[in-house]
């Protein structure tokens, strides 16, 4: 739309000194006056908080009058030229926004690969082979075998009953939530990790994937829980605990040591949510302290 209006305005300002001499002086004003209009339509779209440069100088009443004369041609002239003016201005600004845009967006694609990057270096990613061990040259020693002794017979050992497999998402996601709550860490996070696999979709998969980073994180593991944490904010930005993720990638970075790529974290939390939940907002300064991170 925008793009469109302005191919009018210049296909118009092009076009208005072979009119000038076949039309009424009447007609001709109207039509600047039209124009001046549109251009100030468009610096309301583009700059919608009034930071625009000063408009063109509104005309008084158009009154009725014979073909324009040297001094009409010449006040239409100047107008003409004022709208050319301000429509350079204006493409220029546009140009400059869309610059300095891609260039925030650059900067955070940046920092994300250098995040994941990094830390897969401190921790590589789980099921990786392990280094071969080094094996000994010689045979073990041959052990003389024992006759088993006899043993009565025994009753065969009563079977446990499976654990019952939580039937929605939710009550996955509750499952893994009170081992958290009681510390069993280690449990936790093989219960969200078996509920993220089997539920990958739907909003508790956020919640999932959020509280086994920070299983990881209360089981002092920091590299793997920055790993989760930003893969679930990456992932699922829109989700219901993204912010969270960021926030709590902030602390595993601190803990690795990571004091700059925390702040730059907290940075980015503050500017992609800035209605973060208060639970969290209220933690954000400690966190900005615990990191170093400058005074925002």
């Amino acid at each position: 739309m925008r793009a469109h209006m302005i191919g009018l305005i210049l296909l118009a300002s092009a076009a208005m000194p072979a009119v000038v001499q076949a039309q009424p002086r009447e007609t001709i004003e109207r039509r600047v006056d039209r124009m001046e209009g549109q251009l100030r339509a468009v610096q309301r779209r583009v700059f919608p908080n009034g930071n625009v440069e000063p408009e063109v100088a509104p005309q008084g009443p158009v009154q009725p009058g014979p073909a324009p004369g040297g001094d009409a041609i010449t006040s239409l002239t100047q107008r003409v030229d004022a709208l050319e003016t301000q429509l350079r201005a204006l493409t220029g600004q546009i140009e400059e926004n869309g610059h300095r845009t891609q260039e925030v967006q650059d900067e955070v694609a940046r920092l994300r690969a250098e995040l994941t990057a990094r830390l897969d270096r401190v921790d590589p990613p789980q099921g990786a082979a392990p280094p071969p061990t080094r094996q000994s040259s010689e045979p073990p020693a041959e052990q003389p075998a024992e006759e088993p002794a006899e043993q009565p017979a025994a009753r065969p050992p009563r079977q446990a009953e499976p654990p019952a497999v939580p039937a929605t998402a939710e009550d996955a996601y509750n499952a893994g939530y009170r081992l958290w709550d009681q510390h069993r860490y280690g449990d936790a996070q093989a219960a969200l990790e078996a509920a993220a696999a089997r539920f990958p979709t739907g909003r508790w998969n956020s919640w999932t994937r959020n509280l086994l980073g920070r299983a990881y994180l209360d089981d002092n593991k920091p590299a793997t829980a920055a790993r989760i944490l930003l893969a679930n904010y990456n992932e699922n930005p829109a989700g219901d605990r993204a912010a969270d993720s960021l926030f709590y990638l902030g602390d595993a970075l601190t803990r690795l040591n990571r004091r700059t790529e925390a702040c730059r974290v907290y940075d980015e939390l503050a500017r992609v949510y800035p209605n973060v939940r208060d639970q969290i907002r209220s933690q954000i300064p400690q966190a900005r302290r615990a990191a170093r991170c400058a005074a925002n």
